[in-house]
């Protein structure tokens, strides 16, 4: 019988391998206004913050740019971007082996495209919750979404596990005083590290 009652995974980085996606969108908005391409420091921010503090971030050096870009990024249609979005290998396998009796949840910083990306991957079926950044008044790394996923499946913190893969992940986890599986990422502190999913199922279900 595993240790843990509840699961609680990001999407970004863990379930989807969506660096190439963002990549395309955010290169998008930067050409709309006349900018090069976004580098490899500007795409590790936007992969691990909410569209709108990845707009401020790539135009903060010109608040007016700056507006304008938030307003063209609610127009720009992120369907077109969802060819370059991957599910993880081993993602559907190892949901389905462990629950039940294991609760799931997604917690993550996308806001206006979460809907288009469950809609596609068909995440719904493998998720008892999915709390986006729109489901929030503070997306990661506040804890509130890890929180409010608590509270509402009825888990105590000590009986959750949160499946992340970058520093926000890590800090989010802290903040909420429940262990971290790193995936992919050995940098980050956390109680196991990961590289594939069946490790991931290997520890759920020890």
């Amino acid at each position: 019988m595993s240790r843990f009652d509840l699961a609680i995974f990001d999407c970004d980085g863990v379930l989807l391998d969506s660096r190439e996606a963002n990549r395309a969108y955010y290169n998008a908005i930067l050409e709309e206004f006349g900018r090069g391409s976004i580098n490899d420091k500007e795409l590790s921010f936007v992969h691990m913050h909410t569209a709108e503090e990845s707009v401020k971030y790539l135009f903060r050096d010109d608040i007016a740019a700056q507006k304008e870009a938030l307003v063209y990024a609610q127009t720009l249609d992120y369907t077109r971007f969802l060819d370059c979005l991957t599910m993880e290998p081993g993602v559907g396998d190892t949901i389905e082996s462990i629950r039940p009796p294991m609760l799931t949840a997604v917690s993550t910083n996308r806001s206006t495209t979460m809907s288009k990306v469950v809609e596609i991957f068909g995440l719904d079926k493998w998720f008892d919750i999915i709390v986006c950044a729109l489901d929030v008044n503070n997306p990661k790394p506040d804890p509130e979404g890890v929180f409010k996923i608590l509270e509402i499946l009825g888990v105590e913190k000590d009986r959750a596990i949160y499946i992340g893969d970058s520093v926000v992940d890590e800090m989010v986890a802290y903040r909420a005083e429940i262990p971290l599986i790193a995936y992919k990422n050995r940098g980050l502190r956390a109680m196991f590290h990961v590289e594939h999913f069946i490790q991931i199922e290997t520890i759920l279900s020890d």
